[in-house]
């Protein structure tokens, strides 16, 4: 349903086989390879992280691997740019607080 089928400028998606990763302790679904954000997009999740002072929203702003936007905890390492980090099997994906928490 969120799913960028096909980009204007990069084309169709390759996509992998289907595997099932967690976020924030919830099972979902994503094609094996493609960035952790757009299999979370994809599952409609659009916050991935909040800043440590005003506890404001981030999601995916660059998408490039650019900016902290995106950064989340994967499999227990903080600051994991998911824009651009391939989603495997079995990942365990955590909304993140600031840029330098920790799993807790």
């Amino acid at each position: 349903m969120y799913r960028i089928a096909e980009h204007p400028i990069l084309g169709e998606a390759e996509k992998g086989k289907i595997v099932k990763f967690s976020f924030d302790g919830r099972e979902m679904t994503g094609y094996e390879g493609e960035p952790i954000a757009a299999a979370l997009k994809a599952n409609g999740v659009m916050i991935h992280r909040y800043t440590m002072k005003k506890h404001e929203p981030r999601g995916i702003f660059c998408a490039i691997g650019r900016c902290t936007d995106c950064v989340m905890v994967v499999n227990g390492q903080a600051n994991i740019r998911t824009c651009i980090t391939p989603l495997e099997e079995g990942m365990k994906v955590q909304t993140q607080y600031g840029v330098t928490a920790k799993e807790g």
